[in-house]
C-alpha cells in the first residue's frame, strides 16, 4: 500500500509563490508515476501537472511556464512549486500516485490565492 500526505498549502497573493509537497510512503517502489490534481467548489477534477519515474514532466495549459512539478527520491516526495499563482488557481489539490496495484489518492491541501 501507497499513503500520500499533501502539505504546503494555504493562502498566497496573486503574483507569490508557494510550494506544495507530496509526501509518499509504504511500498513506494511500485509508484509508477505522480500527479498533482486540483478541485475547485462547482467544478471537476483537473489534472495540473505530473511527473514519470525518469522525470519527464507534463503540464496542463493554464500552468505552464509558473508551475514546476519535481521530485525528491530520497525523501519520496512530489513538489508543485507555483510562481505567479492567479485567483483562478485557488483550489484543493492533490496527489495522485499510479502504482502497480491501482491508483491512490491523498486528502488534498487547500490553496487560496487573493489579493
Amino acid at each position: 500500500q501507497v499513503h500520500l500526505v499533501e502539505s504546503g498549502g494555504g493562502a498566497v497573493q496573486p503574483g507569490g509563490s508557494l510550494r506544495l509537497s507530496c509526501a509518499a510512503s509504504g511500498t513506494t517502489f511500485g509508484i509508477i508515476a505522480i500527479g498533482w490534481y486540483r478541485q475547485a467548489p462547482g467544478r471537476e477534477r483537473e489534472l495540473v501537472a505530473t511527473i514519470a519515474r525518469d522525470d519527464t514532466a507534463n503540464y496542463t495549459d493554464s500552468v505552464k511556464g509558473r508551475f514546476t512539478i519535481s521530485r525528491d527520491n530520497a525523501k519520496n516526495t512530489v513538489y508543485l512549486q507555483m510562481n505567479s499563482p492567479k485567483p483562478e488557481d485557488t483550489a484543493v489539490y492533490l496527489c495522485k500516485a499510479e502504482t502497480f496495484w491501482g491508483a491512490k489518492w491523498g486528502q488534498g491541501t487547500q490553496v487560496t490565492v487573493s489579493s
